[in-house]
């Protein structure tokens, strides 16, 4: 299997991530309730929404592919009691999630892997339940990846995958290499691409998943990143004191995101159960 490098963009000084993310620094979609909810309730709204998905209890084993800041491991240890194996290939990720679950008393239930999950010999059956938030577009092989969280989980399982989509292949065709495109690609992502929700949706049929249900969480990512561009035009600054020039890749990131909604660009939650 082809592995890429993500740590370009995510494996940079936490700092960064603070000045623009929710205090649990949760870099993927929120989920609005209502037109009064603040960046943190509605990263906090969509923790516990994907805990619904997953259908956790306490004492549930998650596999977190792509776990990020830690803000859904973290989240799933200290709220459900959930034991949790976060990966990410991004070593300064992984320091600080370590660092936060012992600060939270909770370093007993969560383990990180630095690695990309393509590398890891899961143990078959290990898992009531995996989550893959804001990860799939960094991995190569999405067949693989379902056939392996296929094997990892138990049956009676579930995965939880959100992610930013193309509309369609057409779309896919017409604008995977234009500039903008490469650029996230590139500068952010390290490699990788977006698909189209149907390719998702094979894939995961393919390795022997039902599908459970797919929401359209468009409009809630828009919200969530014009909250990001805000506080990156407010700590511009200390930004640039850290990166010279950051302010401005990061707006165009979100910019360019932003854009796409609706015509070229989607934002799905996608679950798929282990029934057999």
């Amino acid at each position: 299997m082809t592995v890429i490098d993500t740590n370009q963009h995510y494996d940079q000084d936490p700092a960064v991530f603070e000045l623009f993310l929710d205090a649990r620094m949760k870099y993927t979609c929120g989920l609005y309730k209502s037109a009064d909810d603040t960046l943190d309730v509605a990263q906090e709204n969509k923790l516990h929404y994907i805990a619904g998905k997953l259908n956790m209890k306490p004492g549930g084993r998650l596999l977190d592919i792509g776990s990020g800041w830690g803000s859904l491991s973290l989240f799933m240890a200290s709220e459900y009691g959930s034991e949790v194996v976060g990966v990410s290939p991004a070593p300064k990720q992984c320091d600080y999630v370590a660092r936060r679950a012992r600060q939270m008393g909770i370093d007993d239930r969560v383990s990180l892997r630095v690695s990309h999950i393509e590398n890891l010999d899961l143990e078959p059956r290990g898992f009531d339940a995996i989550s893959m938030v804001g990860s799939s577009a960094h991995l190569t092989d999405i067949d693989a990846v379902f056939a392996a969280c296929w094997s990892a989980l138990r049956r009676g399982g579930r995965v939880y995958l959100s992610d930013s989509c193309y509309r369609n292949p057409a779309k896919q065709a017409e604008f995977a290499e234009r500039d903008s495109a490469l650029f996230v690609k590139d500068a952010v992502f390290g490699g990788g691409d977006m698909r189209p929700l149907a390719t998702l949706v094979a894939a995961a049929e393919g390795a022997g998943f039902s599908i459970v249900s797919v929401d359209d969480l468009t409009d809630d990512y828009r919200r969530t990143i014009e909250a990001w561009m805000a506080n990156v035009e407010r700590n511009a600054d200390a930004l640039d004191a850290i990166e010279a020039g950051l302010p401005a890749k990061l707006l165009r990131y979100f910019e360019i995101a932003n854009a796409g909604w609706g015509f070229t660009t989607k934002h799905y939650a996608l679950v798929c159960g282990k029934y057999r």
